[in-house]
């Protein structure tokens, strides 16, 4: 090597030292070949512990038994599925706790060598980025909210007319039967009663137009970004104690939906599978997306207790909850949003056991 090459080296390595994202490079094996200061200081491993060893050990245990299977396909096949796009993921520290995290990943093929560079931003610790998982789960929380509220109104509203209607009726009946020497206060007192069941129904459709949405844009999206994201959201703070399982189908990729809702949808079926499964041993959630006729199918499941027919019955009926404090309103809110994308949420209770949501979107044509 010569001098210039040299002074070009010793720059470029000084500058991968400053730059404020962590830099992890790998062979075509996975196993790391160096580790920025910044790396270091997001993961809580010395270079010296990491170099040599394969990636996997950044990774919680399911995501990284599955990852030299990723770089073995991309080897053999060229298919690219992660290089250049920037998505949430989450990593371990070395003290076990998972975070979520920003990665985006190159390719580098030089002199032979064939490898594979990871750009790392800690969304739990830098501002920046720790405010756009806030944004995004605030997003998720705030529709989530006035989604309860529209349905809960819609709910209430259907419960209560019937009364009110009635109430309605007998007050006109009363009046026809009312005589004119009728004490003057029980006169005033049943006018009074008919006004207030008036006022009632005024209520009522107000909070029915609340209910009432017009049609949110949608767009295409890749639905494995979309879903990688909602299940990092989904399963921070599990610790790694809760394994994800995704399978999309190539032709299964592009969905056109409404991300933040389907979104919700995910968020609502991932974090009742976890809360079911209840930390223990092996917990797993899978989710497979498949296409058929123009629409893509995405089942979630679970490998907890799940489910008697007699809960399965009333599981998206609002109100009806198997939660202590739960409002019992969000399936049937995921319910709403799948049917607005013209599908269906169905529950199953598979052989093998656990829990099994279906439901699907339609496709994004190229």
């Amino acid at each position: 090597m010569s001098g210039s090459e040299d002074v070009d080296h010793a720059l470029l390595r000084a500058m991968l030292d400053i730059v404020p994202d962590g830099l992890v490079t790998i062979d075509t094996k996975g196993i790391v070949q160096s580790f920025n200061p910044s790396a270091e200081r997001v993961f809580g491993y010395s270079a010296g512990e990491i170099v040599g060893q394969n990636v996997s050990v950044l990774m919680p245990d399911r995501y990284g038994q599955a990852h030299d299977g990723f770089i073995d396909h991309y080897v053999r096949t060229g298919e690219r599925r992660i290089i250049g796009i920037g998505r949430i993921v989450l990593g371990r520290r070395k003290d076990g706790s998972t975070f979520p995290m920003e990665l985006q990943i190159g390719e580098v093929k030089s002199a032979g060598a064939h490898l594979f560079v990871g750009f790392v931003r800690d969304l739990t610790t830098r501002l920046e980025h720790d405010r756009r998982v806030a944004e995004l789960q605030a997003e998720v929380l705030h529709l989530s909210r006035l989604s309860d509220l529209g349905h809960m109104a819609s709910a209430i509203a259907h419960e209560v007319n019937q009364p009110l209607a009635a109430i309605g009726n007998y007050m006109g009946g009363i009046r026809r039967l009312m005589s004119d020497d009728l004490p003057p206060r029980l006169r005033q007192a049943i006018e009074r009663v008919s006004e207030q069941a008036d006022r009632a129904r005024d209520i009522i459709r107000g909070m029915r137009a609340l209910g009432r949405k017009g049609e949110r844009p949608r767009h295409a999206e890749d639905l494995e970004a979309l879903i990688r994201e909602a299940s990092a959201l989904s399963l921070v703070g599990t610790n790694g104690t809760v394994g994800l399982a995704l399978r999309v189908a190539p032709e299964a990729t592009r969905a056109a939906v409404d991300k933040v809702q389907i979104q919700q949808v995910l968020l609502n079926l991932i974090r009742n599978a976890v809360e079911a499964m209840n930390g223990a041993a092996g917990s797993q959630v899978t989710i497979v997306a498949s296409r058929a006729d123009g629409r893509i199918e995405l089942a979630v499941s679970d490998n907890g207790p799940g489910f008697s027919d007699e809960v399965r019955d009333r599981l998206f009926m609002p109100f009806a909850t198997t939660k202590p404090d739960g409002l019992g309103v969000g399936l049937s809110i995921c319910r709403t949003i799948v049917e607005s994308h013209g599908g269906t949420l169905t529950a199953e209770s598979p052989p093998e056991g656990g829990a099994l949501f279906r439901f699907s979107v339609p496709a994004a044509e190229d």
